[in-house]
């Protein structure tokens, strides 16, 4: 049984975003919400919402779950849409500034499950 959340066009870069989710990539739920709320950073925080999000789909899905036993299966980091505006500069120039967008995917499984593959 798998559960996944996502959150889409989110307004910090995918390489911050990347950072965090490395830190909990892998781990148990309790001990990845744990270490988030720990972690000043300010992607921690869009990760633990997804986390959040992804177990209660869990629930949702599976109905009567032990949230104790999840385990983080896959966290996935994407660019989304950069948005593309110009600083003024010196003697008439202009200056790209690029605002990046994120897309974070987390997936969440409970360990005696069997998956299929696709």
């Amino acid at each position: 049984m798998d559960a996944k959340a996502t959150a889409r066009f989110v307004r910090i870069t995918p390489r911050k975003v990347g950072q965090v989710s490395d830190l909990v990539r892998g781990k148990k739920v309790d001990e990845a919400l744990r270490i988030l709320q720990f972690t000043h950073k300010g992607a921690a925080r869009v990760v633990e919402k997804v986390l959040k999000s992804a177990v209660s789909n869990a629930v949702n899905i599976e109905g009567k779950i032990d949230v104790d036993t999840l385990q983080i299966k896959e966290i996935r980091v994407g660019p989304g849409p950069t948005m593309k505006r110009f600083l003024p500069r010196a003697l008439g120039r202009a200056t790209p500034l690029l605002k990046r967008t994120s897309h974070v995917t987390v997936i969440v499984t409970a360990p005696g499950h069997v998956t299929a593959k696709e």
